[in-house]
């Protein structure tokens, strides 16, 4: 994993050392047992997308299998439904479910309405949240203003999906975590990792936490390694495929 651990440091002239905590993203209870029992993660998340692509079908029971084998790294699980008072419901729920539980509330619902009156409800009665689906400056902005000062809280900006637009995140996320000084408990997440480059950039951006799913995970090995090696690996992978594969000219 070259440099990496779970939790990233980095020492900088310009400002204090950052820790960046690196947190497991996907569905799989073999692939987070396993991410546990190494220590190459210190969180993890999920949501229904993922769960439905791995083929879970109860809710609930693969939760609890989950928090099961790791009850002692905090793992965020998302509500699902699209009434603000339905969503309470599942909130409070999942947040019963054991002291490491985070429950993820999407910024809105897909009315476009918001959900940071919620936000900031469940927050100021303790509930540890996750707050999902930001893209928007003002979004971040907004969430970080409902969360309370004495709950923990994460922020996650989906860093990613803002890049597949053309834009560069990493303004945004640099405003976001200045914003979140004045709320020491609040965590500015950079979501929808695509590659092992976004890891050094959350981490300049002095961002709190990054998400990795397994295969990001397995990329990790290449980090900070020699490019003309590489190159040459991949050479030797060109040429040993063409034989494999019998071709000539």
């Amino acid at each position: 994993m070259g440099q990496f651990q779970a939790e990233i440091r980095t020492d900088r002239a310009d400002r204090a050392p950052v820790k960046l905590k690196l947190f497991g993203d996907g569905a799989s209870l073999d692939d987070f047992a396993k991410l546990h029992a190494e220590g190459r993660v210190t969180g993890f998340t999920t949501n229904p997308t993922l769960m439905y692509r791995a083929g879970i079908t109860d809710y609930a029971a693969f939760a609890h299998k989950l928090l099961a084998v790791i009850p002692d790294m905090p793992i965020s699980f998302e509500v699902f439904s699209d009434d603000f008072e339905e969503m309470e419901r599942q909130a409070r729920l999942i947040a019963s479910w054991g002291e490491n539980a985070y429950v993820k509330i999407p910024i809105t619902n897909t009315k476009g309405e918001s959900s940071l009156p919620l936000v900031e409800k469940l927050s100021r009665e303790g509930v540890k949240l996750n707050v999902t689906a930001i893209l928007t400056l003002a979004q971040a902005a907004g969430t970080i203003a409902a969360l309370d000062v004495k709950t923990p809280g994460i922020v996650s900006i989906f860093a990613g999906r803002i890049a597949d637009t053309g834009v560069d995140p990493m303004p945004i996320m640099r405003a976001a975590v200045a914003m979140a000084a004045d709320k020491p408990k609040a965590e500015i997440l950079w979501a929808s990792t695509r590659e092992v480059l976004n890891i050094y950039q959350a981490r300049d951006c002095g961002c709190h936490i990054i998400t990795a799913t397994p295969d990001i995970l397995k990329k990790m090995d290449m980090a900070e390694m020699d490019l003309r090696e590489l190159s040459l690996e991949t050479v030797a992978m060109f040429r040993r495929d063409a034989v494999a594969a019998g071709f000539s000219l």
